[in-house]
């Protein structure tokens, strides 16, 4: 196998590491991923828009810069980003007709953060529609049959692809952890606040996060302190937040503490991920780490209806102006969600933020006496559909909470698509979130690549 086909299998610090060491340069790096996705994605179709030429062009002047001496955490690694986020004169679709013709004239805070870092962005990745549910051309690595989840769709299956080896996405219900769970990827949302929105189409200001898209947990985490960071035209946005860049490679010195929660809807999973969730729990006591089975506080219950509540009445006033432009051009899910939205009294509303807020401080309570939750990420296996993304209900409460949530990749179910677990964490405790999923994917121990 030539060293080229072996690079695209790289992760983010070995590719940085890499570099930095002159093992191999940025071009040769890019030109590995710019193979791979010429051979893949007439099948995966990740891509909303990438420039081969222009590419490895940045990749040139890269390998110029670190030569003459520059530096940077993910200098020369490449990353797709969702094409809801802006990236300075290229296109961003946002899935969505009504933004055909739209060329930003500056970048997004996050695409600003991760060039300051050196990251070399490869190309926009495919996005349901305006980040809601109608699905992109996106098709899922391990069976093009089936979804790859959404609405992060394209940047979870150009990882697990291995056509980039990060990508950032958005999440507003599920829209980080269930893509990733169905293609068998790392997929981190930090703690609401810790990474800045602005330049990024807005959905529901109380609701969306930014998330990543990886193999390991620790190159999620490497790429989550290239992007960490005050924003403060972000009212949301948490000030003197620093997430270490390097997890401690060794397992903690302790077993982490895990609360095994199943959430309201854990009837809705699928056999195939009750059982693989029933034989994460084994594994783990049998590492030494106590799981308590733990039933949340029954106002809990109505988490799902705070949340949606708290979605529609936010994003029918994201998209009635579109929807008054651009009648036509709008699906007949994100209509719906834009008349529904807009019947939810402002009283209703505040309530519905009133209730989130307890939510938010039971789960905090609760917290203090874990390291983290584990529960599913997904009802299971990705559904063999094109025509939906699938169920994010196992992500709601966490996604409401504003909590760090974190899922790995822990088996493959019968059908031989991915199942995952999903690791929760308090707020702000990123750094204790990530040890705890290291040491739950080391127990593990899963990691096999999609079918080629």
């Amino acid at each position: 196998m030539s060293m080229k086909r072996e690079l695209h299998h790289l992760g983010v610090k070995e590719i940085a590491q890499g570099l930095r060491h002159q093992r191999f340069r940025c071009e040769d790096i890019v030109h590995a991923y710019l193979t791979r996705i010429e051979n893949l994605e007439p099948t995966i179709k990740a891509w909303a828009w990438f420039k081969p030429s222009d590419a490895l062009e940045r990749a040139r002047e890269l390998d110029r810069r670190q030569a003459g001496g520059a530096a940077g955490a993910l200098l020369g690694v490449p990353v797709g980003v969702k094409d809801i986020i802006d990236v300075q004169a290229v296109p961003t679709g946002m899935g969505s007709a009504a933004f055909a013709d739209y060329r930003p004239e500056k970048s997004a805070r996050v695409v600003s953060k991760l060039e300051a870092a050196g990251a070399l962005i490869l190309g926009k990745t495919v996005t349901a529609e305006l980040a809601y549910l109608t699905p992109g051309k996106t098709r899922n690595p391990w069976n093009p049959a089936h979804t790859p989840g959404g609405s992060s769709s394209g940047s979870a299956a150009a990882v697990a692809a291995y056509c980039v080896p990060a990508a950032i996405g958005t999440q507003t219900n599920g829209s980080v952890i269930r893509p990733a769970a169905f293609c068998g990827v790392v997929g981190y949302k930090p703690s609401a606040g810790l990474i800045s929105r602005i330049g990024i189409l807005m959905f529901s200001y109380t609701l969306d996060q930014v998330g990543i898209f990886t193999h390991d947990v620790a190159d999620a985490a490497k790429v989550a302190a290239a992007i960490i960071g005050l924003a403060p035209e972000d009212g949301d946005s948490v000030s003197d937040f620093v997430l270490p860049p390097d997890l401690n490679p060794a397992p903690l010195f302790q077993p982490p503490k895990l609360a095994a929660v199943r959430s309201p809807v854990w009837s809705l999973a699928d056999v195939d991920q009750q059982e693989n969730f029933t034989q994460c729990v084994a594994s783990f006591r049998k590492a030494g780490a106590a799981v308590d089975p733990v039933v949340l506080p029954e106002i809990f219950n109505q988490a799902h209806d705070i949340h949606r509540r708290i979605m529609y009445y936010e994003g029918a006033r994201a998209f009635s102006v579109l929807q008054t432009q651009y009648p036509d051009r709008l699906s007949a899910p994100i209509n719906r969600l834009i008349d529904e939205g807009k019947t939810i009294s402002e009283s209703t509303y505040h309530a519905a933020l009133e209730n989130r807020t307890r939510l938010q401080g039971e789960l905090n309570e609760l917290l203090q006496r874990y390291d983290a939750i584990i529960t599913p990420p997904a009802r299971g296996q990705a559904p063999a559909s094109l025509e939906h993304t699938g169920d994010p209900t196992f992500c709601t409460i966490w996604t409401l909470c504003g909590t760090p949530a974190i899922t790995i990749p822990s088996g493959l179910g019968a059908q031989g698509l991915p199942l995952g677990l999903q690791v929760i964490g308090a707020y702000l405790q990123d750094a204790r979130l990530l040890q705890a999923a290291q040491w739950c994917a080391q127990r593990i121990g899963f990691r096999q690549d999609p079918p080629e």
